[in-house]
Formats: structure tokens, sequence, C-alpha cells
């Protein structure tokens, strides 16, 4: 498997509130195997209750594009899902934080203050 096949981050939105995470892995694994699926909800506020929107990541990109091409517009529980290819904020492999990388006054304060703590010179 080539780098450049292999996996892709899809967006699904529209989705019903019903839909399970079972129900929407199954509608993507036709197009091939699907390594996650996440329905996002509202567990910040403590509701817990579905957004409306997810995430699928399908091992092979090329079988994203099959998957995206065609679902795009189904209607699955009564709603038409919107899908397309998830892009990535940037080419950074770490996890570091979005509010992180963006250097806001907060965050080089702190990242100051750790600099001085971890970084002195003798």
């Amino acid at each position: 498997m080539s780098q450049r096949d292999s996996h892709m981050n899809i967006y699904v939105g529209n989705l019903s509130l019903e839909l399970t995470e079972d129900e929407l892995r199954q509608e993507f694994s036709v197009f091939g195997q699907v390594e996650s699926v996440t329905i996002m909800n509202d567990r910040d506020i403590g509701s817990g209750q579905p957004c409306g929107y997810g995430f699928v990541e399908m091992t092979l990109k090329s079988e994203g594009s099959k998957a995206v091409t065609s679902l795009r517009g189904k209607s699955i529980k009564g709603r038409m899902i919107e899908v397309v290819e998830s892009l990535c904020f940037s080419g950074r492999t770490d996890r570091e934080s979005i509010d992180t990388r963006r250097g806001n006054r907060f965050n080089r304060i702190n990242q100051r203050n750790i600099r001085n703590k971890f970084c002195r010179l003798p």
C-alpha cells in the first residue's frame, strides 16, 4: 500500500439524531474497510446529545473516495446526508491543539514560562 493511498478522513453531516455509529459504519463498510466512526455529541455541556455530524476514517483513500462519491446526498433515516473529504488543519503529525498553535497571548505567556522554567542556561 502506497503512502499516497493510505487513510482518508470523511466528514458526514446532516445526520439523523437517532443514527448510531454502527449504522453509519455499515453504510461505509460497503465500500471498504472502515477504521473508525465517530458521531460528535455535546458532552462538553453535559447532555451528551448527538450534534448531527460525525467523521469516518477509511483505511484506503481510494475506498474513501468511492464512498464519498456514492453516499453524497443519500437519504439515511429520513435525512439527506452531506459527505465530503475532511481536510487536515495542517501538515503536522503531532496532536498539538489548535489553540496552542495559534499563539494567542495566554499561550505565548505560558510557553515563555515553561521555556524559562525548563530551559535555563547554566
